[in-house]
């Protein structure tokens, strides 16, 4: 009975040095894209530069794309240090495509977005952590509807229906409020068996866990912002 004790506690500490990296990696990926984002702001040269051109926000995007494609499909053939560096590449281009938002929505509905995603995000990660339900099925059936507002996303881009757009980021606000949960359970989970004595196996379940947790945070703030934001 005392040698199951002192596993489980040996779990948890393991399983919290390895949250405590996740989330620190998912800060350093929100701080680039921040950076990046007021780089291009202030910078009316690049910014002409890249938004005068509409082929140059495609490349963006695409780039983002595979990148994340990239990252979370070949991984663990990757060395920490170049999963870190497309983790890291990928949230400076992040920031770049987000530098638009400034042109179009008002500062302050972008600081009100920001704290309201911040704040329930915040509540479902200590949510995940905490609660001894399985959300398994729940992050099954998320992740079905995750797809589901994708199609209907491109589907509205040719529409153009304000009422589709509306219902959408309503969707997607449950949607990855929901994931938040799910993803920090799933990786608090991962994190309990995390080989501490494998630096390079840890490093790399950290980027990937950060890379989720940031994607999370990051497409629950552009639906927040969706709904909450007024334009300029």
């Amino acid at each position: 009975m005392e040698s199951t004790r002192t596993v489980s506690r040996a779990g948890t500490s393991v399983a919290s040095i390895f949250m405590r990296q996740v989330y620190w990696w998912m800060t350093v990926g929100l701080g680039v894209t921040a950076f990046s984002a007021y780089y291009v702001l202030n910078s009316p040269q690049l910014l002409q530069t890249i938004f005068s051109n509409s082929y140059i926000p495609i490349i963006l995007i695409v780039a983002q794309l595979g990148l994340v494609i990239g990252l979370s499909a070949a991984i663990q053939k990757m060395s920490a240090m170049m999963a870190t560096a497309l983790f890291v590449l990928y949230s400076a281009l992040t920031g770049i495509t987000f530098s638009s938002i400034f042109l179009v929505y008002t500062a302050s509905s972008i600081t009100s977005a920001f704290a309201v995603t911040a704040g329930t995000f915040l509540a479902m990660s200590i949510y995940g952590t905490v609660t001894k339900r399985d959300l398994t099925g729940m992050g099954s059936f998320l992740l079905m509807g995750l797809f589901g507002i994708i199609i209907a996303m491109i589907v509205n881009i040719f529409l153009q229906n304000s009422m589709m757009e509306f219902v959408i980021c309503c969707l997607g606000v449950v949607i990855f409020t929901g994931l938040t949960a799910y993803d920090t359970q799933k990786l608090r989970q991962f994190g309990e068996e995390a080989p501490l004595d494998d630096a390079t196996a840890v490093r790399r379940g950290v980027i990937l866990g950060a890379l989720t947790l940031y994607l999370d945070f990051i497409n629950l703030f552009l639906m927040m912002l969706r709904l909450l934001g007024n334009r300029d």
